[in-house]
């Protein structure tokens, strides 16, 4: 037999399937764990919005919530949508015996604006609910419900974060997704002290359900036997990577994808074998005469990537010799910095491009480049100077790709470079595959190189 992880969510359903227990169930199982459920409502809902909402009676989600936790080892649990004052207190009733975790999401209003939570019930939240959770995760508008302060500033969410535990719950995690900062900062305040969590504001509007997919990872991790900081880190590395790689569906605001990390994690070596696939064909066609200098990467992005090292690239690179071409090493991931991060660069606004390279640049490449492929020239004696106490790894990758996509909407074929002081003359190649990528290497030597 194979033992499972038990989490548990209270919540309502969503039709629309990107919100509530469906969320919930889903980033439990792509966490790992086994996720049962008790439903408090249900609602007619899709990305558009709620179009009605009809509560369960208070018997059946006892009844629901006494049948998970009389039969499953139940690691922690989370709250959703309650609806109303009488579930909240049946739910707090409920758990008031139980000796797991606890996550209240304190939801209210539906990202469509469709309030699901009578304003009366409010109190009851504060009063019934939030003294018997291990956290509760409000965002900015329920934050301030909660504390009767207006939130304007990162300041102002740890103020509500400490005020939150002091009503009761162990800790607090304000979400800072509704203020207007370039930045997204999350706070968490857990025995006494403060952490903040940074990610980069994703340029989506397909967030439906973010806020439950964020709460149902930290109780998953929780079930798990995780600490709380680390299931909030988890739990945070998950929702940026979900809202990343938000699912386009339905004709409003779409979900994010719940399952993203999953899919990518089954995708690892897959992205491995590609690499080396194409490598053995560039052997095999002797690219030789489009290695540079510093050598050739070939970069094949796992399909939800998020950083350099879930991209497979050789590592050592490719090099001339007299044979032919060689690497120092094997494909694997994390092999590549520059190249890796030029490619996650051009992700970042087409996740459809998943394979990079880099090559020789001179006249008879720039050439040969322009006449076969949608290609950018870049002046990279324009770039900025860095402070180079401030200045990260990979920025000249990412300045490269912003200026090639200036005024466009698609990202190009290939983006050149004629260099600049100290910095060799380059070509990027880009691919929607590592297939196309490959042929594209090979019909770039051929043209350049006749001979192969």
């Amino acid at each position: 037999m194979t033992g499972r992880d038990v989490a548990l969510t209270i919540a309502g359903s969503d039709s629309g399937g990107g919100a509530g227990v469906q969320a919930d169930l889903k980033t439990m199982e792509a966490l790992g764990v086994f996720g049962t459920s008790a439903l408090t409502g249900v609602t007619a809902q899709n990305t558009q919005g709620v179009a009605a909402i009809e509560t369960v009676s208070t018997g059946v989600v006892e009844a629901q919530i006494r049948a998970v936790v009389d039969d499953f080892d139940v690691g922690a649990a989370k709250t959703g949508m309650l609806g109303s004052a009488e579930i909240i207190e049946t739910v707090a009733d409920s758990l008031a015996d139980c000796d797991f975790p606890l996550v209240v999401d304190p939801v209210m209003v539906a990202q469509s604006g469709d309030r699901l939570l009578a304003a009366e019930a409010e109190e009851t939240i504060r009063e019934t609910l939030l003294p018997e959770a291990t956290l509760v995760t409000p965002n900015l508008p329920e934050a301030e419900v909660l504390t009767g302060e207006t939130i304007t500033d990162e300041q102002g969410m740890r103020a509500a974060a400490e005020a939150l535990v002091e009503t009761g719950p162990d800790a607090a995690l304000v979400t800072g997704g509704h203020l207007a900062d370039e930045k997204l900062v999350d706070v968490l305040y857990a025995d006494g002290e403060v952490g903040t969590f940074r990610k980069p504001r994703r340029d989506t509007a397909n967030t439906h359900g973010s806020g439950c997919t964020l709460s149902s990872a930290v109780a998953a991790s929780l079930a798990a036997g995780a600490e709380l900081d680390a299931a909030v880190d988890r739990a945070e590395a998950v929702i940026d990577r979900a809202v990343r790689y938000g699912l386009d569906v339905g004709g409003g605001d779409g979900p994010v994808h719940h399952s993203a990390g999953l899919h990518n994690g089954a995708a690892r070596y897959d992205a491995v074998a590609a690499v080396r696939e194409v490598v053995g064909s560039l052997r095999e066609g002797d690219i030789s005469a489009l290695v540079p200098e510093v050598g050739l990467n070939v970069a094949v992005a796992t399909p939800y990537a998020m950083g350099a090292e879930e991209v497979a690239a050789v590592e050592g690179r490719l090099h001339r010799t007299s044979d032919g071409i060689a690497t120092a090493g094997g494909a694997r991931l994390g092999a590549s910095s520059h190249v890796a991060r030029l490619l996650l660069a051009a992700r970042a606004y087409d996740p459809a491009v998943t394979a990079a390279a880099n090559v020789r640049l001179d006249d008879c490449v720039a050439a040969a480049v322009g006449d076969r492929f949608d290609a950018v020239e870049v002046d990279r004696r324009s770039e900025p100077g860095a402070d180079p106490t401030e200045k990260r790894e990979g920025d000249t990758m990412s300045w490269t790709v912003e200026r090639a996509m200036d005024g466009r909407e698609s990202v190009p074929d290939a983006v050149f470079d004629r260099g600049a002081r100290g910095k060799e003359a380059m070509c990027r190649l880009f691919a929607g595959s590592a297939d196309e990528l490959r042929n594209r290497l090979l019909e770039l030597s051929e043209a350049v190189d006749p001979a192969t």
